[in-house]
């Protein structure tokens, strides 16, 4: 803890204090003046020059002190770059100097001094780490660990780093006191309390992500260079590269930022990480690199449609709001597939989950769980949930555990001890009152074997993300979008590139000025270092189409 404490407040050097207060202006204030609160979007990042300031889970009397700075010291987190509402109440402890930067003004401070920055950044990504495991925060929920639609917005909450109290009605006896404190039955959980005190029964993701100040507001008539679809690899690396050359960018994600990677437990084959890496540390690291850029990147944000207007692309969001935009880079990914079971849906998020993230194998503690698919993300899984559970079953439908599993990740999970393998196998049926309770197992004999459990986790593929392309740009027999050398024959001869002067880019799909990177494309390679690639690439091929000769 004392090295994240290191980390998460360190003091400047004489000179990058100096440099800053070059790019900043002086400010001063008195002992107990409010410098931002919870809940505040558009505060600046302070340098303590004299003084002392606090930082404090809201501005309520009895909110918890997080944190004291001291000269040489700054404030701020992660949200202070991506636009977001703050989640702390910073104060004047005593009469104090500072150095104020807005945040436009501090991105060009680490961009011009890089050793600076890696500082910030690195206190920036430690603060919300610890905010996170220290409970800080003014969201809280109220809920069920069996409930589908309390997983939902756990879930939603761990993979876009929201700190939140959970209050368990199993486990936590004062859970009664606050429902009744509240006029609200165990029925109506979950139950959401936001940052401002406001209440909500069984939130939309949408909803909650208000009372967690995740929501930005969107320009209805501004036209941006670039709106990337879908935060997964694909799409982050296309952040950062498009903002940081300066096009100004929108990204825009369903769920969360990282997409299927963003739920493994260790990527161990993405180069320069020889000893893996958690992927919601990869994706997270991606995400505040782009914001450092200045993309704006919001979430949840479903996109319905796209059309061309007037020579933009113009995006339709799930409200209505309309996004115009000169280029659009398609990188929504995929969804997971389903068991053609009964009962299924009654056991999606209370007890079936498509990711093994550390939230769902905390939940395995001790138990017999089921993983089914034979790809490298359910071997990840397997790794990580054998620390975890009793015992892990991993359900095969192929009878060869190497036809589409890496070899590293065979042979280990061949040592494990607590791990039985299934070959030639598959899930029959479902048991459970309200929860899994259990689960039927088909064997390659034809034997059924039956297993007592709580979880299922499934990586059995997934679908092209492309409904709505339907009708706009050419997509394979599968639903995944062509591109470049993919494109029916003649594509290059349609009007629409007759007037944009070019053939179809390598990634860009049937109009002109709307590439496709990642999973979502036909063709691609279904790897994070090959996503990351392709959404590098295709930011080269948008400067190409905005530069164009009119």
């Amino acid at each position: 803890m004392a090295a994240d404490l290191d980390t998460a407040y360190p003091t400047l050097s004489e000179r990058h204090v100096d440099a800053l207060a070059a790019r900043g202006r002086p400010r001063s204030v008195r002992a107990g003046e409010i410098l931002y609160a919870t809940g505040q979007t558009g505060f600046s990042f302070y340098v303590l020059r004299e003084g002392e300031l606090e930082a404090r889970d809201g501005q309520a009397p009895d909110a918890r002190s997080i944190s004291r700075v001291h000269p040489g010291q700054f404030t701020g987190e992660v949200n202070m770059l991506a636009g977001r509402a703050s989640l702390v109440t910073v104060r004047a402890v005593a009469d104090s100097s500072l150095i104020e930067l807005d945040a436009d003004e501090l991105r060009h401070a680490v961009d011009e001094i890089p050793e600076l920055g890696d500082v910030v950044i690195q206190a920036f990504l430690s603060r919300r780490d610890l905010l996170v495991e220290g409970g800080f925060g003014r969201v809280k929920i109220i809920g069920s660990r069996f409930s589908p639609a309390a997983h939902r917005l756990r879930d939603f909450a761990t993979r876009n780093l929201v700190p939140i109290n959970w209050v368990d009605l199993e486990s936590d006896p004062a859970a009664d006191a606050m429902l009744r404190d509240l006029h609200v039955s165990p029925e109506d959980t979950p139950v959401v309390l936001g940052r401002s005190g406001k209440m909500a029964r069984n939130p939309s993701l949408a909803e909650f992500a208000q009372c967690a100040g995740l929501t930005m507001t969107i320009e209805g008539d501004h036209v941006y260079d670039l709106v990337v679809v879908g935060a997964g690899p694909a799409g982050l690396a296309a952040s950062v590269y498009a903002a940081s050359e300066g096009l100004d960018v929108l990204t825009a994600d369903q769920l969360a930022a990282g997409g299927q990677a963003g739920t493994s437990s260790r990527i161990e084959n993405y180069l320069g990480f020889p000893a893996g890496i958690p992927g919601a540390e990869l994706t997270r690291n991606a995400m505040v690199q782009a914001q450092r850029f200045g993309a704006k990147i919001t979430v949840p944000c479903l996109v319905r449609a796209l059309g061309v207007s007037g020579g933009d692309c113009v995006l339709t969001l799930g409200d209505g709001t309309k996004v115009r935009t000169r280029c659009v880079l398609v990188a929504s990914g995929v969804s997971y597939r389903r068991l053609d079971l009964a009962r299924f849906g009654d056991f999606e998020g209370a007890g079936i989950y498509y990711a093994a993230t550390e939230m769902e194998a905390r939940l395995c503690r001790g138990e017999e769980v089921i993983v089914v698919g034979g790809g490298n993300s359910a071997g990840q899984a397997v790794v990580h949930l054998s620390r975890y559970a009793r015992r892990v079953h991993l359900v095969v439908r192929a009878r060869d555990l190497g036809a589409s599993m890496s070899r590293y990740l065979v042979d280990r999970i061949q040592g494990i001890d607590n791990v039985s393998i299934h070959l030639g196998a598959e899930v029959v049926q479902l048991d459970g009152d309200g929860h899994l309770g259990g689960v039927h197992i088909r064997e390659q004999t034809g034997a059924t074997t039956a297993v007592r459990c709580g979880s299922l986790f499934l990586f059995i593929g997934a679908d092209a993300n492309t409904n709505w392309l339907r009708g706009c740009v050419e997509l394979d027999r599968h639903g995944f979008v062509l591109t470049g050398t993919s494109l029916p024959p003649g594509t290059g001869e349609l009007e629409r590139w007759r007037v944009a002067g070019r053939g179809p880019f390598l990634l860009e799909t049937s109009l002109p000025g709307v590439f496709a990177a990642g999973d979502v494309r036909s063709g691609s390679i279904k790897r994070v270092a090959s996503a990351v690639g392709e959404g590098s690439m295709a930011v080269s091929f948008v400067h190409q189409h905005i530069q164009r000769p009119m």
